[in-house]
């Protein structure tokens, strides 16, 4: 029951940092909620063997709450791609160069973006 609790706990975090940020896609390291990164670290991992067909530990009913966010779409994944190549845009324009640090402060999820890109 109280892993219940928890997992329907970080799910409603979740959807408030949807309607905020406009997006479900909230860094595995974030300093402002370590325990939401963590979790949906976990349920990416989790959705990713679903939509592969592999043993999941995701039960049908919380499948259903993450496609009804779009958790695993893959438009969402585009549209966060674009939204992050902007802030990048953005950045080189500021700074004169694309070299953004991996733990930048004014950024973090822009610094691991582009890491990631490398």
């Amino acid at each position: 029951e109280n892993h219940q609790n928890i997992w329907s706990q970080r799910y409603i975090e979740l959807e408030i940092s949807e309607e905020s940020v406009g997006s479900t896609k909230v860094p595995n390291i974030t300093p402002s909620n370590p325990s939401l990164g963590i979790s949906l670290g976990t349920k990416r991992h989790s959705y990713k063997k679903y939509q592969n067909e592999d043993s999941s530990i995701l039960n049908k009913s919380r499948i259903q709450l993450l496609k009804k966010n779009d958790f695993g779409s893959e438009g969402r994944r585009i549209q966060s791609w674009e939204r992050a190549y902007e802030e990048l845009v953005s950045f080189v324009k500021e700074f004169g160069h694309a070299r953004v640090p991996r733990k930048f402060l004014q950024n973090p999820s822009l610094g691991m973006w582009v890491a990631n890109q490398r």
